[in-house]
């Protein structure tokens, strides 16, 4: 009966309606309900003084609860969950994505475990990077130095029978095997690799050590990234880690002036060796070709020499002569018949004899002749005939 029947609030001082009453009403509906005409009269009341329900009543009044009792176990799963239906606390099945029904509590009941939900787990630090955990982010390096890492493990499910039956507390197990692989990783690597070149690579190796923990352990989850937020030295020694860095740094730039430098040393060093080389070599051809050369010009003046002994070293001596007499421009002859000196004008003869003087005397056919000229030619005449007498 609602607040807004008529008959509430007119019994005894404004009160609530009289339960004898109410359920006599309802005895009555019901039986109106089963075809039973009942309105005018009394109602049956039991030994107890109360009104006496109708044994069809109360099965209807079962079944609906028996109804309601069986609707109770439809439940829905959605795509990225699963359903893991327990029978009396034991597993008994895992469902997919769909509407689904399991007998009601207390004889099933359900677990719907999310699979796609990605999870994060900090370690090292809470919420923010200067909220640190010293206990979990200082580590030992395989030089033997300390350093002050945090980073952050993602991670989601893979199985949902392991993820429910064999994890008391999921962040904290994922928390601890993320603390032992990365001290594993970082106590087997250089203090320098981990801070500067290394990052990826031990987030990478940390990650697969992970996984192996947690698949040893059948947790049912499944390591999606590791991702290194913070990795420096303690700060306690961070002033003096920032004078080993500089100097490294002076280190590798003296270095690298310094191989600058041997690199333009040093290629044209091996030029200039090559360059000497190629020189000798061409050098060593040269003369050995011009050694040659001269042997076999001997070998055929020897033949020619033998055919004609005199004529052959007349020849020889005046090429000889030719040669030595080139450069000069006065010859002084001393005849063996006569005392005097003959003066040959070489110079002048040669001057004469020369493709530009003989070029620049075409054009003049006019001019008049030098009698000089021909007193030259009479002298040279007169020193070839005391030439062929004296032989």
């Amino acid at each position: 009966m609602s607040l807004n029947d008529p008959q509430w609030g007119k019994r005894g001082n404004d009160g609530p309606p009289d339960l004898d009453e109410l359920l006599r009403n309802l005895n009555a509906k019901l039986n109106g309900l089963f075809g039973r005409k009942g309105g005018g009269q009394p109602p049956v009341r039991g030994n107890d003084g109360g009104p006496k329900v109708s044994s069809g009543g109360a099965w209807l009044l079962i079944g609906l609860v028996f109804l309601i009792w069986l609707a109770s176990g439809f439940y829905i799963v959605d795509a990225s969950n699963r359903g893991v239906v327990l029978r009396f606390g034991k597993y008994l099945e895992t469902t997919q994505p769909g509407p689904r029904w399991h007998l009601p509590y207390p004889i099933e009941t359900v677990e719907i475990v999310n699979l796609s939900q990605v999870r994060t787990v900090e370690v090292g630090y809470r919420n923010t990077v200067k909220s640190k955990v010293l206990k979990e982010s200082l580590m030992l390096t395989d030089d033997e130095n300390i350093i002050d890492i945090q980073f952050a493990v993602q991670y989601i499910l893979k199985s949902p029978e392991d993820f429910l039956f064999n994890n008391r507390d999921t962040d904290e197990s994922v928390l601890q095997a993320a603390e032992t692989s990365v001290r594993e990783v970082v106590g087997k690597s250089k203090m320098d690799f981990v801070l500067y070149e290394g990052r990826e690579q031990v987030a990478a190796q940390a990650t697969k050590l992970m996984q192996e923990i947690l698949d040893r352990y059948k947790t049912g989850i499944l390591v999606s990234k590791v991702t290194m937020q913070n990795a420096q030295p303690p700060e306690q020694v961070q002033a003096a880690f920032d004078d080993a860095v500089k100097a490294g740094q002076d280190r590798e730039r003296l270095k690298n002036e310094g191989q600058a430098y041997a690199n333009d040393v040093i290629p044209k060093a091996k030029g200039a060796a090559a360059r000497l080389l190629e020189e000798a070599n061409g050098y060593r051809q040269r003369v050995v070709a011009n050694s040659e050369g001269e042997a076999s010009r001997f070998e055929q003046v020897l033949v020619e020499y033998q055919k004609a002994p005199t004529v052959t070293r007349e020849r020889l001596y005046l090429e000889t002569m030719q040669q030595v007499l080139e450069s000069t421009s006065k010859i002084i002859v001393d005849q063996k018949a006569g005392g005097s000196l003959l003066y040959l004008p070489l110079d002048k003869i040669m001057q004469g004899n020369s493709p530009a003087v003989q070029g620049a005397a075409q054009p003049r056919a006019e001019a008049p002749v030098d009698p000089g000229a021909g007193q030259v030619q009479r002298s040279r005449e007169a020193f070839r005939s005391r030439e062929r007498e004296a032989r």
